[in-house]
C-alpha cells in the first residue's frame, strides 16, 4: 500500500447510509476486474441484485468499509459462525466474503488493511479459523489470500452452483 493511502485510510463498520455505495462498489469492482482477468465470467442481474443488497447482509454479518478522504474505497464482509448465508464448512469458523476495492483505488493495497481488520475481528470473536472461497481460475485473488497465510482446502470447495466452481481456503486463528 502506498504510504499516502495507508496514512489516510479509515476502517469502520458499514452503516445503513453506506448500503447503496457499497452495493454499487461491489458490482463495479467484480464486473470490471473479472472482465479484465476472466472475460468468460458474466454476472447475472440476479447476482448483481444480491451484491447490491447490502442491507440484508448487514443484518447477519459485519460489513467493513475502507474510507479515503470521506469516500468509500473498499469493503469486505465477515460472517460469524452459523450465520445465515455463511459458506463456512467447519464449525466455529468465520466466513470472509465480498472483498472489493473501488476501481479508482485498485492496486493501491486497500485489501491488506481490510483483511487485517477482518482477522482482528475474527480473533475477538474467538473463532478457530476464517474460511473463504475464490472462483476457480482467479489466480491473482488466490495469491492475495495465500500471502496472508490462507491455505487451500479442497474439502470445502463448492461445486454445486451453476457455471461456477469455488475453491476453498482457510486461515487458522488458533
Amino acid at each position: 500500500m502506498s504510504t499516502d493511502v495507508a496514512n489516510r485510510v479509515i476502517l469502520r463498520e458499514a452503516r445503513p447510509e453506506d448500503d447503496k455505495v457499497v452495493g454499487e462498489l461491489l458490482v463495479e469492482a467484480y464486473t470490471t476486474q473479472y472482465a479484465k482477468l476472466m472475460p468468460e465470467v458474466v454476472y447475472s442481474e440476479e447476482r448483481k441484485a444480491f451484491l447490491r443488497d447490502v442491507a440484508s447482509r448487514r443484518k447477519v454479518c459485519t460489513i467493513l468499509v475502507a474510507e479515503l478522504d470521506g469516500e468509500i474505497a473498499g469493503t469486505v464482509a465477515l460472517y460469524p459462525p452459523g450465520a445465515p448465508g455463511t459458506e463456512a464448512w467447519l464449525p466455529n469458523t468465520a466466513d470472509l466474503r465480498a472483498l472489493a476495492t473501488s476501481v479508482r483505488f485498485q492496486g493501491q493495497g486497500l485489501a491488506q488493511p481490510l483483511l487485517a481488520e477482518t482477522e482482528a475481528l475474527a480473533k475477538r470473536w474467538g473463532v478457530d479459523a476464517i474460511s473463504l472461497h475464490v472462483r476457480r481460475g482467479a489466480k491473482g485473488v488466490a495469491r492475495l489470500y495465500e500471502r496472508r497465510g490462507y491455505q487451500r482446502k479442497p474439502e470445502g470447495d463448492i461445486d454445486r452452483l451453476p457455471d461456477v466452481y469455488l475453491e476453498a481456503y482457510l486461515l487458522p486463528m488458533k
